[in-house]
């Protein structure tokens, strides 16, 4: 249920965007998670009106997203759960790193359902920089938030809103880091209001909801690992983590899924003794077209480490990725 007028929940998580560093100006040397979630809305100014109402502030927690955890993911997904059964809650805004943004993007569509707005922002500058785009992105997520017709759980960065199943990382250091699929952004923030693009956000139910009520009962999460196809490549590291009990492995392939010999000779050992096996692919663009007489089930379109998500929560009995 979409609700025009309640608080707006912010949960804060660390990352970049609560980071400091010892020298103004540095956008390299930095510690990321250092600020307060409320002291970071408290230094925006106009924060407050772009929310059109109350908000409501948790620290969920405070890390660099590099150092994502599982149990981070399971806080986040329950109380994000909570607060959309909520009537009195507007929209979610959630702080995050860059890093990993992506990957929490995707499980959160995965597990919830978000017909309201689930909106993740970030920042590539320290709170401390000399201009840092943190603030901006806060106004501009905020104004995701509370547009007619979000829905859905959204990464907002440098004036672009991007879908859970398209957004990635695609450049590691300038202020517009991140980009979605062939399918293009969801729309853009201007002067504060969303445009958004003909293929505006789409309510979904998460496919994996009954995964993550197995995750909230103490489930344990399952072992997923991702290895690459490269020149020369070998089976040994799988047949490692075979031995080391994996339960399943994503393979970013290269090209339309191509697999040296002595890899897929490997990954196929494995299936064969009961470790799921997905096939995803290298490029970044595009997805692993269905090959007739394939040994190895392909990853549902999606990147590596989606995929890598997307394994987990089937493997905890969560249904296909839609």
């Amino acid at each position: 249920m979409q609700v025009s007028a309640g608080k707006i929940v912010v949960l804060g998580t660390g990352g970049t965007i609560a980071g400091k560093a010892s020298v103004a100006g540095d956008n390299i040397g930095y510690v990321a998670g250092q600020v307060d979630v409320q002291e970071l809305l408290e230094a925006v100014p106009g924060l407050v009106q772009a929310a059109q109402g109350p908000l409501q502030v948790e620290q969920v927690a405070q890390i660099d997203s590099k150092d994502m955890e599982f149990s981070v993911w399971a806080d986040l997904a329950i109380r994000c759960r909570r607060y959309l059964a909520d009537e009195t809650v507007r929209a979610i805004v959630i702080t995050h790193g860059t890093d990993t943004l992506e990957e929490t993007a995707w499980f959160l569509h995965s597990v919830l359902d978000a017909a309201k707005p689930v909106v993740l922002t970030c920042a590539m500058r320290p709170a401390t920089a000399m201009a840092p785009d943190g603030p901006q992105n806060l106004l501009d997520a905020m104004a995701v938030a509370t547009a007619p017709g979000a829905c859905g759980v959204l990464a907002v960065c440098a004036g672009v809103v991007h879908g859970a199943r398209q957004v990635r990382k695609v450049h590691p250091y300038r202020v517009d880091a991140f980009g979605s699929d062939e399918t293009g952004p969801l729309g853009w923030i201007e002067e504060g209001h969303v445009r958004w693009a003909q293929n505006r956000p789409v309510a979904l139910m998460g496919w994996a909801q009954s995964a993550l009520e197995k995750i909230a009962n103490g489930a344990p999460w399952p072992r997923v690992e991702i290895v690459m196809n490269y020149a020369g490549a070998r089976g040994a590291t799988v047949d490692a983590l075979v031995s080391d009990g994996v339960q399943g492995l994503v393979v970013a392939a290269t090209g339309n899924g191509s697999l040296h010999y002595n890899l897929q000779a490997a990954l196929e050992h494995a299936q064969a003794a009961g470790v799921a096996v997905r096939v995803t692919t290298r490029c970044t663009e595009g997805q692993v077209l269905p090959r007739a007489g394939a040994s190895l089930p392909l990853g549902h379109g999606l990147s590596p480490v989606k995929a890598r998500v997307s394994l987990m929560l089937e493997l905890l009995g969560g249904g296909v990725p839609v």
